[in-house]
Order: C-alpha cells, then structure tokens, then sequence
C-alpha cells in the first residue's frame, strides 16, 4: 500500500490557498456512518482556515449510502467534494461528467486519506463464539450488514467474504457461492446504509453479529460500552481506502475550488489524520499512525487489485446487473 502522506501542517496547507471572491460554504456528501468523523474533521478544519485566511467557512454534510450519494449528484445535489468509501461510486461521477478523470492523482495514496476494512461487532461475551467468516454462514448465526445495492460499506463486506472463501475453498467457485449464499440469508433486514445498520443490531437487537468497518465497530464499542460490545477482528479482511474527489462541475460553477482543495488537503495534514485516528480511523502519516498503534490489532489485508483485477473489473463482474452479486443474492 502507497504509504504517502502530507506532512506539512495544517496552518501551511491551508494558507496557501486563496480566499477572494469565492463562497464561504462548502457541502461534503459523505457516507452513512462518517457523520461523527467529519463533525470532528469540520469542528478542527474551520478554526485552522479562519486563523490561516481571515475568512470564517461553513462546512455542511450530506450522509447516505455512497451509491445513494452518488445518484443525488448526478440528480442535482449540489456538493462540492464527496468523501466516499468506495472508488466504483466516484467513477460514477466521473462518467457523469462531475469529476475529472484524474481525480485519484490529485491526492495522495490514491485520493484516499484513511483507511478501515471489515471487522464483526457482537454482543460483550460473544454469546455465539463468532471468530471468522466461516461463522456467518452457520444455521445459528443471523448476520447484519447493509444491502451491497445501496451501500459502499457492504460491498466491502461482500468482497471481503469472497476474497476469505477464495482462499478457504481453494478458488472452487461453487462453494464459494454457497458459502455466500448462505451468508445473504442469515441476513433478517437489510438497510439501505451503514448506520442503519448499526443501529438494526445495537437499537433494535437484531441479529448477533454486525459486519461493517473496523472504524464503525471500535466506535460503537467505545459510546456504548465494552460491558456491552466487543469488536472481532477476522484472520483477514479487505483493505477499505476511503476515497476523495472535488466535484468539478459544482466547484467551477460555484468558484468555490480552492476552498475544496483545502478541505480535502487537511484531512491529510497533521491535524486531519489525528482527527481520523481518535475516530479510530487507520491513517497513512506514519508519526500519527505510531502514535495510535496500541489501538488497532494487525491484520492480514488483501486489497482489491490483487484479489480482485481493480474496482473497474469489481464493477462489471460483480456489481452490474446480473452480475456474481446478484447470483448470491437472491430472493432477498
């Protein structure tokens, strides 16, 4: 994994961006479950700005699924940079015509400023003994996660299960199937998003195991209390980079482009990573990273090139209409 990063200060990154004549709001369209994420990044990037610039900024928020994200745009939805978790909704975009072809070169470590992957939350005790993938397909297992339709967060999970049953059926495409099939139908209720989710399995006590981002699962367990939760890392998992774009055609139609450039540019700045990790994010700043690493196990990640054939193959193999996903997600 490109481990590049911005390690500049924020005072810099941000004082090199000119404010005259252009708006002083800003509208990220993000996904489900970044809502305290990006509270905190806004509550740090504002100040920073203002004490750089000479200009007070107002940063609004958008929060669905990625896929939902992505059509509202396309829709008319006016956001000036999206802060997705999945590359397949940006190139959405980009076919659209909102966002250039080069967006992933225009930032560093592929326009993505942290990372996460697929972790299990389940009841404190893990009543149901779930330790690894191969438990989500057990007749006495009920599994959440959201529907791979709507949401970025669960087709991460659907990939990672793939990828771990690739590698425990020796590439025998036919168990892997009916380990995948399985796994759909252990599912009581599939939400549209990630926090839906979330709150399906710690609100509503459905199920006993929630599969969504490792920074997701460390969070709930922290509000709602280790005498209540516990988080399950699996013996592997799919690396999930968190991708960002500006939207060019907002941005050029708004002249609000370097206020995006220096939104996006802080979530890598010193700053914006230690943000990111209290939030329980993986970060690509080594120091921040050092600083945090008491709090995240190791991992084997495998990423989606390498497993995969890269997002655009993802993309027409399994996410198109009558594609792998929908041969194991049927009748749901």
């Amino acid at each position: 994994m490109n481990k590049l990063f911005v390690s500049a200060t924020a005072a810099l990154l941000l004082a090199a961006s000119p404010v005259l004549a252009q708006p002083t709001d800003l509208l990220n369209a993000s996904y489900d479950i970044a809502r305290e994420l990006f509270d905190a990044e806004n509550a740090a990037f504002v100040p920073a700005y203002e004490a750089a610039n000479g200009v007070a900024v107002t940063i609004n928020q958008s929060h669905a699924g990625t896929s939902t994200q992505a059509r509202a745009i396309l829709e008319g939805l006016p956001a000036d940079v999206v802060t997705f978790n999945q590359v397949t909704d940006i190139q959405r975009l980009v076919e659209g015509g909102f966002v250039s072809e080069d967006w992933q070169t225009e930032f560093a470590n592929n326009a993505s400023p942290f990372y996460s992957f697929p972790a299990f939350l389940v009841r404190a005790g893990n009543p149901k003994n779930i330790t690894d993938w191969a438990d989500l397909a057990r007749d006495d297992v009920q599994v959440i996660f959201p529907n791979p339709k709507t949401s970025g967060n669960a087709r991460y999970t659907y990939l990672a299960a793939r990828a771990w049953a690739d590698e425990e059926f020796g590439g025998d495409q036919a168990q892997v199937e009916d380990y995948l099939t399985k796994v759909f139908l252990n599912v009581p209720v599939f939400e549209t998003g990630g926090r839906g989710a979330t709150t399906a399995f710690t609100e509503r006590q459905l199920g006993d195991v929630l599969i969504t981002f490792e920074a997701e699962v460390l969070s709930a367990v922290d509000l709602l209390g280790a005498e209540n939760y516990q988080a399950v890392v699996p013996s592997v998992s799919l690396l999930s980079e968190f991708p960002v774009a500006i939207v060019d055609r907002v941005v050029d139609a708004r002249g609000s482009r370097d206020l995006a450039k220096a939104y996006l540019d802080f979530l890598y700045s010193t700053d914006g990573q230690r943000v990111a990790a209290e939030r329980n994010h993986r970060v690509n700043d080594e120091a921040v990273a050092a600083e945090f690493a008491d709090r995240f196990p190791d991992i084997r990640l495998i990423d989606v090139d390498t497993a995969f054939g890269g997002w655009d193959r993802v993309a027409e193999e399994h996410f198109a209409d009558g594609g792998l996903l929908d041969t194991v997600f049927v009748n749901q």
